[in-house]
């Protein structure tokens, strides 16, 4: 009896249980911001969640996590690694505190969470896999063939081995000084695109794990692997000098193959003299440049066990690169949009021109038949010449390598003769809109000659816009189209002339990133680059990663200040601090740095305001505004992190920067900072410089300015940053908004109207030079959108938007905006329409968050709100 009762209570509870999930559940389970991550290396993992509650007032009143190495005993709630007990807060961002996790192991891990009235809900189960924890965990040797710097052809690596048993798992540990791909049976592996990414190899170098399991057989394998120059060896000169990076050496690489069988017994095959070298088609490979390639050299056994090697050489054994090496833990790079020809414009009977009607980042796939030993150069680029040809001038004046033999953004393709030859580049990538492909023999080509692929760091879709404005609607395109362009394992300026970690572009645009996708992995990896490159004394370059390039006299606040700002916004928009801890010791260093060279408080060391429309702006008042800046997070991590005397003493620094910006640069009497351009008045108003007794001054001085300007442009990129912002958060949300719908020159309009799918480097189109037709340097407009229509702002009381601040505009002319924001807690939805004088505003605040709607100058009988999560409905009065 005891026993049926029992059995019915289990079955009541489960009835119960699953009532409870249709009510509230915890989804979006993530490790290291990363779903079911490979090769975790961290030791303190952080574990996160969002709670799918659809209800009013929806939140978590409690969490209980779970860890184990067992899935059928997690499923029973045995967290036999970690059970963290029932801990009545709200967070859902929690680090790891259990046991010492084991290296190469799979965990298994849910979370339980109470909801507002104390019900309790579990998770699915969700998992991460640590990786070798250490370098002392390889087996493998590092291993390169035996040609040096110089010799342009790709090695191609393969070995043989058997298997013997039954399969349970198999893992690939890849660590590579340059690029690679990997293939096993004849098969690539994954889908992953120019792997690893660029670090300064020297320092730190990464490794990839990837899951084999599935292509393994039992009896004899085969392992094949390719590897490209990368950034690694760069071989055409350039002005950047790549060709001189320190580490400059032959691509090498060290694979651990483990193997753990059903059995429990584990073996691993390694790097070592076992395997055979030799060259095939890719017969030249730079990711600045292009690859080219053979296919009469051609073998598709290759990497097949039955393949004859005994023409191969012996491999040759190498120094690793570098002392650390590391998981690469970052959204990969993929091929994510296809495009097919808009058009195919026929110049004669052995060139034409494809249209690809978008600007981007990627490479292309060429399928086409011809004679044997026709040579194809496919040519990529933005522009076109008046006659139809492609145009590389905007985009090919750095590079100083030989044009002829190997020529700028080309790749040059020979064909076998015997097949419909196919090649796509592996090893590089190309910014691109049109592609002219010129053929030794005529060749007929039409639209499925050519496909497109935009390529960029596969990073999830944050934000998302659709206004009444299709301006506003086509600038927020080309933002995004421009953002992803740039974004290959760290952030770029322009992915045909430079291809460089440009810091101000950065931290420029880093709103507009966060605002947009999911991108902080990418940034934790950039901010360790950060690290490695910066130097003793606190000094970084303004290109990160460099091989040397960028410790100039200029590399100063305006641009390096990347190490304060880029851990200050992740921390406002993830609630995070472990970026800014991790960079805090650095962010201190460079602080001090500045300060032992600016005793007064300023400063000139930086650019200034670059590329302006025509108006030139004060250097030392803008770099000391970015020193002001700095010090100022500083003084805020420091009280983050519990520094009680550092907190003391950057405020104190932070303070005396100010005075002295406000005691050189403000004319009180006139409210005009240095000679009152459009620069010189935002930036310290958006930054906070400007007393607050002469606030309102200052902004109608700075809109008076813009007024005369017939609300265009004057500024550079330090202004494009902070202009909208300090009309719009002083009392000019209006005349913000008509500065950034302008679509006259100077405007971000101007380049729209004109054709432009990504941002530009230079508001004049016939400029000479920045003249980039993809460049993230003005990016702020995407973000701004969701900052002002939106007014979705982060709380730094409460960040990673567990507090949301509510401050839409509704401008004159913008009859409709719905965005979408997705927040650590889910997504925020700011929406409204204007009906007969009155603004419909409908919001959603997700579930564990509350928010504060402030009404704009524009509405009237409206007070500040409190909002808290589910749906809400405002009727609001215009004035």
């Amino acid at each position: 009896m005891r026993k049926l009762l029992f059995i019915a209570i289990v079955c009541m509870n489960s009835i119960v249980y699953s009532l409870e999930q249709t009510e509230c559940m915890p989804i979006g389970l993530k490790c290291e911001h990363l779903v079911n991550p490979l090769g975790i290396d961290t030791p303190k993992p952080r574990l996160s969640w969002k709670l799918n509650d659809k209800r009013k007032g929806a939140r978590q009143s409690a969490y209980q996590i779970f860890v184990s190495r067992d899935s059928l005993a997690l499923a029973e709630d045995k967290g036999d690694r970690w059970n963290s007990g029932r801990q009545s807060v709200s967070d859902m961002l929690i680090e790891y505190t259990g046991p010492d996790l084991k290296a190469q192991t799979k965990y298994f891990w849910k979370v339980r969470v109470w909801d507002k009235d104390g019900t309790a809900c579990t998770s699915s189960i969700a998992t991460f896999e640590t990786g070798m924890m250490g370098t002392e965990r390889w087996k493998g040797k590092w291993i390169s063939d035996n040609h040096d710097i110089h010799y342009k052809a790709a090695p191609y690596f393969r070995r043989t081995f058997d298997i013997k048993k039954p399969i349970k798992s198999a893992r690939a540990y890849v660590a590579v000084a340059g690029l690679y791909e990997l293939s096993v049976n004849g098969r690539r592996i994954g889908d992953q695109r120019l792997n690893p990414m660029y670090t300064r190899f020297d320092r730190r170098t990464l490794y990839v794990v990837e899951d084999v399991t599935a292509q393994l057989r039992s009896r004899k394998n085969a392992l094949g692997i390719v590897l490209g120059n990368g950034w690694y060896n760069h071989q055409p000169l350039a002005v950047w000098d790549f060709h001189k990076a320190p580490w400059r050496d032959r691509p090498a690489f060290c694979m651990d193959l483990r193997i753990v069988y059903t059995d429990g017994s584990e073996e691993t095959i390694t790097s070592d003299n076992n395997w055979k070298t030799s060259s095939g088609p890719i017969t030249y490979n730079n990711i600045y440049t292009g690859e080219h390639y053979d296919a009469r050299r051609e073998n598709p056994e290759w990497d097949k066990p039955g393949f004859d090697d005994a023409e191969w050489q012996d491999i040759r054994y190498r120094n690793p690169p570098s002392s650390i090496i590391v998981s690469q833990q970052i959204a990969p790079i993929r091929l994510v949009n296809t495009y097919k020809p808009q058009s195919v414009r026929k110049i004669d009977e052995k060139t034409y021109v494809f249209d690809m009607g978008q600007n981007m980042a990627g490479i292309t796939q060429l399928k086409i038949r011809g004679p044997e030993g026709t040579v194809l150069h496919i040519r990529h680029g933005e522009r076109l010449y008046p006659d139809g040809r492609l145009d590389q001038s905007n985009i090919d004046v750095y590079y100083l390598g030989d044009k002829q033999t190997e020529p700028f953004q080309t790749d040059i393709v020979t064909l076998s003769g015997k097949k419909e030859d196919e090649f796509m580049s592996r090893f590089t990538y190309k910014g691109f809109r049109y592609v002219e492909i010129n053929s030794s023999e005529a060749l007929p080509m039409d639209e499925f000659t050519l496909t497109a692929y935009f390529m960029h760091s596969d990073v999830a879709a944050a934000g998302k816009l659709e206004t009444s404005s299709a301006l506003v609607n086509s600038l927020w395109k080309a933002t995004n189209n421009a953002y992803l362009s740039n974004l290959m394992g760290y952030p770029t300026d322009c992915p045909q002339r430079e291809k460089n970690g440009w810091t101000g572009d950065g931290h420029l645009a880093i709103e507009t990133a966060f605002y947009n996708f999911d991108a902080l992995t990418v940034y934790e990896k950039w901010m360790a680059d950060h690290r490695d490159e910066q130097q003793p004394n606190g000094v970084l370059p303004d290109i990160i990663p460099t091989g040397g390039w960028g410790y100039g006299t200029a590399n100063g606040l305006d641009w390096t200040s990347t190490i304060a700002i880029i851990p200050w916004e992740a921390y406002l928009f993830y609630g995070d601090p472990r970026l800014l801890e991790d960079c805090y010791p650095n962010i201190k260093r460079y602080v001090d740095y500045v300060d032992s060279i600016s005793p007064s408080g300023l400063t000139t060391f930086g650019r200034g305001d670059w590329v302006p429309v025509k108006s030139q702006s004060n250097l030392e008042l803008t770099s000391s505004v970015y020193f002001f800046v700095d010090a100022t997070i500083l003084a805020s991590a420091a009280k983050l992190l519990g520094k009680k005397e550092d907190q003391k003493k950057y405020e104190a620094l932070h303070k005396k920067i100010k005075a002295a910006i406000n005691n050189k640069f403000l004319d009180s009497s006139r409210a005009i900072y240095a000679s009152g351009t459009q620069t010189e008045l935002s930036v310290p108003l958006h930054w906070g410089v400007v007393p607050e007794n002469i606030r309102d001054r200052v902004a109608a001085n700075l809109n008076k300015k813009v007024e005369e300007t017939n609300f265009h442009l004057d500024v550079g990129v330090l202004g494009a940053k902070a202009l909208l912002n300090a009309l719009k958060d002083n009392g000019y949300a209006e005349t913000a908004y008509k500065v950034a719908v302008q679509d006259t020159y100077p405007s971000w309009g101007w380049w729209i109207v004109n054709g432009a799918t990504t941002l530009l480097e230079n508001w004049d189109l016939n400029a000479k030079r920045d003249i980039s037709d993809n460049h993230m340097m003005f990016g702020e407009i995407g973000g701004w959108f969701f900052k002002s229509i939106g007014g979705i702002l982060p709380d730094s009381r409460q960040p990673g938007f567990k507090h949301i601040l509510l401050k839409p505009i509704f401008p004159k002319g913008l009859n409709q905006s719905s965005i979408t924001y997705t927040s650590p807690y889910g997504d925020i939805l700011s929406s409204w329409n204007v009906r007969d004088g009155a603004v419909i505003y409908d919001i959603e605040i997700p579930p564990n968050s509350s928010a504060t709607f402030y009404p704009s100058e524009n509405i009237r009988n409206t007070d500040v709100m409190k909002l808290e999560a589910g749906k809400h409905s405002l009727r609001l009065d215009l004035k």
